[in-house]
């Protein structure tokens, strides 16, 4: 089976004559219409935001897309802050979701007026230390523990997890925040990552508006919001359905006017945080075959590696390949694609039956849009890549340029090493 990449090898051939591969390509008319459909599951719920998760994609040209359609930001550092900050994105359209939380960053989205979701307990008094009070919206992060199943397939293993606070200390956080002045209060919960299926935001959506009732009715709070947070994975494999966001919303909404309706909690909002599901099939990576070996395996390698994506040597992550040009040939070679960093696991695809690649193909190696450019890191002293959009009238705009020698050196500019680094 194959997937169909977004640009052709023609538009390829047109671009790598101006940008080197490798690099990171967007697709904007992809983006444009996922969004669209996003707004129109949910817009059942009158209050619905979705905050993209920054840390998936954090490319400001890329947000400011999802911006037009009333996207906030899901933050969880200082720099994610600053750079919501720098595209206009403040106040509430912020979602601060932070863990293990240095002081700074509660007293920047405080400053910012980001609602600040609380991962445990003890964070309600170290924030009101270090910002003098608490905000009057707040939210808290919820772990059930456990194991979270769909049927009885295990989704994930929350109870593994280092996020969020039990169920006791979920109602003794609301009882503890009311009385220290806040008066409108959201839940949020992550139980499960990457999910394929259109039952995960239905379930999630039950346990946290049973949960939701219990808190309103036990603690007299009132709940303004309910952040189903991420979770709607995307199909990295060929053979995998995607999700379809209209029958989720669809889900949601059933269980909503089943629960929360009847219970007089019909002007709660519907939060969503979703970054793998609004940007990953809508990004790819490119690069090149610059090399062939023959040895003890056949192996391709290529010139990005694991600095433009982490994913595959990470967790073992697949992402799928399409050759060029090759994609009516017969997948009849086995391969590693490797890169080419000092480390074994720097390898896009293992055992890989692909068309035979010849030095100069040009790869596609495909759903890199979340968590892809993001993650990446300068080991060996490699460079990150540039990224570039596919915009919707076929042309290219560059949203960030390639690194150069001189980034990777930047921090030693009060040394006199790195000030001869970086006059040469």
């Amino acid at each position: 089976m194959k997937k169909e990449p977004f640009v052709t090898k023609e538009q390829l051939e047109e671009i790598v004559k101006e940008y080197p591969t490798p690099f990171h390509l967007y697709d904007e008319k992809g983006l444009r219409r996922n969004m669209k459909a996003l707004k129109e599951a949910f817009a059942w719920n009158k209050g619905y935001k979705e905050y993209f998760a920054v840390k998936a994609t954090p490319n400001p040209f890329l947000i400011n897309i999802l911006k037009e359609y009333g996207c906030g930001c899901d933050c969880s550092s200082y720099t994610e802050l600053m750079l919501s900050e720098a595209i206009g994105v403040t106040g509430e359209d912020i979602m601060f979701s932070s863990n293990d939380t240095p002081a700074e960053e509660f007293a920047y989205a405080e400053k910012l007026g980001a609602i600040i979701n609380l991962d445990d307990i003890t964070h309600i008094d170290f924030l009101e230390q270090t910002i003098g009070h608490i905000p009057e919206t707040i939210s808290c992060r919820y772990n059930p523990g456990g194991l979270f199943k769909i049927s009885n397939d295990i989704m994930d293993n929350p109870g593994d997890s280092k996020y969020g606070m039990t169920t006791e200390q979920l109602f003794e956080s609301f009882k503890i925040l009311k009385e220290k002045g806040a008066k409108e209060f959201g839940i949020h919960a992550f139980l499960a990552s990457n999910t394929v299926t259109n039952d995960y935001y239905p379930m999630l959506a039950k346990i946290l508006f049973e949960l939701a009732v219990k808190l309103q009715m036990e603690t007299g709070v009132h709940i303004k919001f309910i952040n189903l947070s991420g979770g709607i994975g995307i199909p990295y494999t060929p053979d995998q359905e995607p999700n379809d966001i209209r029958m989720i919303g669809d889900g949601v909404r059933r269980v909503y006017e089943e629960v929360l309706t009847p219970a007089g909690m019909g002007d709660v909002a519907i939060y969503t945080e979703l970054g793998r599901f609004m940007m990953g099939p809508y990004g790819c990576l490119v690069t090149k075959a610059i090399h062939e070996k023959h040895t003890h395996k056949e192996y391709v390698g290529v010139d990005a590696c694991a600095v433009n994506l982490m994913r595959p040597a990470m967790y073992g992550a697949y992402h799928h390949i399409t050759v060029m040009g090759k994609e009516d040939i017969p997948c009849d070679h086995k391969y590693d694609i490797a890169g080419s960093l000092c480390e074994n696991n720097d390898k896009f695809a293992i055992d890989r039956m692909l068309p035979k690649i010849d030095k100069g193909d040009l790869l596609v190696i495909h759903d890199t849009g979340a968590h892809g450019f993001s993650m990446g890191y300068n080991y060996n002293g490699k460079l990150k890549s540039a990224e570039l959009l596919l915009k919707e009238d076929g042309t290219v705009q560059l949203i960030r340029r390639a690194e150069t020698p001189a980034d990777y050196f930047a921090t030693f500019d009060c040394f006199d090493i790195g000030k001869k680094l970086l006059e040469e």
